[in-house]
Parts: C-alpha cells; structure tokens; sequence
C-alpha cells in the first residue's frame, strides 16, 4: 500500500520562502513520476509541477521560475521548494505520484498541507 505524507506548511509573508516535503512509503518512489497540485475552497485542483522519472519538468506558468520540485530516491521523498510566496500561491497543496503499468494507471495523493501567504 503506497501513503503519502506532506509536510512543511504554514502561514509565511510575501517574499518569503518554503519547502514541502512528501514521503511516500510502500513503493520505490524511483519507480513514479512525482508532481505537486492545489486547491482552494471551491475550486478545483490545479497542478503546480510535475517531475517525470526521466528529469523532464513542466509547470505552471504563475508559479515558473519561482517553484522547484525536486526529488531524493533515496530518502523516498519528494521535495516543492516554494520562493517568492505571493499571497495567490495560498492553498492546501497535495503531492501526487503515479505510473502506469500494462495499461493500467496507478496514481496516488497525499492529504494535503496548508500553506498561507499573508502579511
């Protein structure tokens, strides 16, 4: 059974910097391309980034040039490095990885963690 766990949320200024953090457990994560989304209140979850196996990187334009996902195989962690908050970054932010195998999609999500920008 794979879990993810977030962590590394809370309330930051404008400006300011913070890394979240995913473990997954269960699974290799070295096996999944990795990403992270957000949602606010009643709206749907966007994606902020994705990581494929290979490297390859794509993002949202709002958050490109000021977000890094990342990923250490070893420690089976996946990383979101957030700088340049603006308050429009606040959301609860979910990380997500997936693969597919003989057609068939397997795909997981963490809880969520919170993260407020606000003066």
């Amino acid at each position: 059974q794979v879990q993810l766990v977030e962590s590394g949320g809370g309330l930051v200024q404008p400006g300011g910097s913070l890394r979240l953090p995913c473990l997954a457990s269960g699974n290799p994560l070295s096996i999944y391309h990795v990403g992270w989304y957000r949602q606010t209140p009643g709206r749907q979850r966007d994606l902020v980034g994705e990581l494929t196996i290979g490297g390859m990187t794509n993002y949202a334009d709002s958050v490109k040039g000021r977000f890094t996902i990342s990923r250490d195989n070893d420690k089976n962690t996946v990383y979101l490095q957030m700088n340049n908050l603006k308050p429009e970054d606040t959301a609860a932010y979910y990380c997500n990885i997936k693969r597919s195998l003989l057609g068939r999609t397997f795909d997981y999500w963490g809880q969520g963690t919170q993260v407020t920008v606000s003066s």
